[in-house]
């Protein structure tokens, strides 16, 4: 498990922006159930989510449509909440960075690390915007 003064930093990126920190299977449950379009970030402390996930899906808050709910759970850190979000996954093994988006329950697009990785921020912005015109 990552020390939290490592962690902290990388968290507030998503959170100051208005993403819910989930941090216990219950949270995650409840995001989920919420009925409304939910964005789940698997954060982490990778260099592709410092280098183009999370400032890729900062970016791509700045769309006309976007997800009513923002969420956002810590590989490697709140490892219960990572593992209630991972079962919701399915089929898609697990990876971190990855971004998950639900809309009434169900899970309708997801972003594995393969998709993240190699790809700038303005790139994972761009395709994340693509993905709330069609379900948000």
């Amino acid at each position: 498990m990552y020390p939290e003064v490592i962690v902290s930093p990388m968290k507030a990126e998503l959170t100051a922006v208005g993403f819910a920190d989930l941090t216990s299977p219950e949270d995650v449950q409840n995001a989920i159930k919420s009925g409304e379009t939910v964005l789940m970030v698997v954060n982490s402390v990778c260099g592709c989510a410092a280098g183009a996930c999370r400032p890729g899906v900062r970016q791509s808050l700045d769309n006309a449509k976007k997800p009513a709910k923002l969420t956002t759970v810590f590989a490697g850190f709140d490892i219960d909440a990572v593992t209630e979000a991972r079962r919701h996954f399915a089929p898609y093994p697990p990876s971190s960075p990855s971004i998950a988006l639900f809309k009434n329950g169900e899970l309708v697009h997801f972003v594995e690390r393969h998709n993240i990785e190699g790809r700038n921020a303005a790139a994972i912005s761009e395709h994340l915007k693509a993905v709330y015109d069609e379900y948000c």
